[in-house]
């Protein structure tokens, strides 16, 4: 194995050291060689090495950031699951404590839901193509599962009400899908009527799947916060979100309702991030970041909450305000807010327009 003695002999040679290419044995020449760099190349590089170092002198203080946190203050992870999420409460010297998951219902409900939605998957690229035969083999397949499902739905734990709205939804599924197949084409006009046919059913799915969900977690949530009793108000919380999420997100949404107004941004925190799910280590490791950089913002600048928020930002904003004036744009910005605002971390200006699948009837 090579060792750092070897392999930084083996960069001074390459430089060029005292030793010159002729004192050199035949076996080294390979890698040998004069490398020249003029002196702003490596002014440059040791300035932006500062930058490289900071940020491995920052996880290494994570570590330590992160174990003090976790000692002090009860920790709430709310993470984004198919099984309806993941509640993980962190408690100052136990183990963590798994919340119970949404019964099963919530997945069941889903599951169809999404049957149904897939087919526009299944046959989007090929509407109005009657040429194309290509989807055939996975609509055949999609098919067979169908089937299987619809007849073992009754097996399911489920209310009659709810089962009765589902076997509608696979029914439908099933006669639109033996419709495409025998006639080889898939219209647009099909698609269409297919789509405003399971709308009403579709709607009660994911109002019964949301009931379900929100039900659970308001029960979680109360018992946890009875449990910690006191330390409720030192309790830090953090929910995951992709763009798609991020409006009303039903987690974040749930945990509000029990730390309220005040703890938004503050103790309670909406974080995105670039996939559906992600991993506890790499939540917290997120949230002692944002814990540990307000201490910084305090340090240097005298605001605890200036680190929330782009660093240049304000700056950057007199430059954008600037520079468009002097091309004759008018700037397009958000209005100023304060650090450490309470507001929620998603759009909230209202305005005209559906806002609800209700809405849309």
């Amino acid at each position: 194995m090579k060792t750092r003695f070897g392999l930084a002999m083996a960069a001074a040679l390459m430089l060029g050291g005292s030793a010159t290419a002729q004192t050199l044995p035949d076996y080294m020449a390979p890698i040998s060689g004069k490398a020249n760099a003029a002196p702003g190349d490596v002014a440059t590089r040791d300035v932006l090495a500062l930058n490289t170092t900071m940020f491995d002198l920052y996880g290494d203080a994570a570590k330590v950031f992160q174990k003090n946190i976790l000692d002090k203050h009860p920790v709430i992870l709310g993470l984004f699951s198919g099984a309806g999420g993941r509640l993980i409460l962190y408690r100052p010297g136990q183990p963590p404590l798994d919340a119970p998951q949404v019964p099963i219902v919530y997945q069941l409900l889903k599951s169809v839901g999404h049957s149904t939605m897939a087919l526009a998957e299944v046959v989007g690229p090929y509407v109005d193509n009657p040429d194309n035969k290509s989807w055939r083999g996975a609509m055949l397949a999609f098919r067979s599962r169908m089937q299987s499902a619809l007849d073992s739905l009754d097996a399911t734990p489920m209310q009659a009400d709810w089962r009765d709205n589902n076997r509608t939804i696979l029914k439908n599924n099933i006669a639109f899908m033996d419709e495409c197949l025998a006639n080889g084409a898939i219209p647009f006009a099909k698609l269409e009527a297919f789509g405003k046919q399971q709308a009403p059913f579709l709607a009660r799915n994911v109002a019964w799947a949301a009931q379900t969900q929100v039900t659970h977690w308001m029960g979680v949530l109360a018992d946890w916060k009875a449990q910690l009793g006191p330390d409720w108000e030192k309790t830090y919380a953090a929910s995951n979100t992709i763009y798609v999420a991020r409006q009303n997100n039903v987690i974040f949404s749930v945990l509000a309702q029990f730390f309220g107004p005040d703890a938004i941004n503050t103790r309670l925190l909406l974080i995105e991030t670039v996939s559906f799910t992600t991993t506890p280590a790499d939540m917290l490791e997120s949230l002692t970041r944002i814990i540990a950089d307000r201490s910084v913002g305090a340090l240097f600048f005298g605001n605890y909450h200036l680190m929330d928020y782009e660093l240049m930002g304000g700056d950057a904003r007199a430059a954008i305000i600037a520079e468009t004036g002097k091309r004759g744009m008018t700037p397009f910005l958000p209005p100023l807010v304060p650090f450490g605002s309470k507001q929620w971390p998603t759009l909230v200006t209202p305005g005209p327009g559906p806002a609800t699948i209700a809405d849309l009837k």
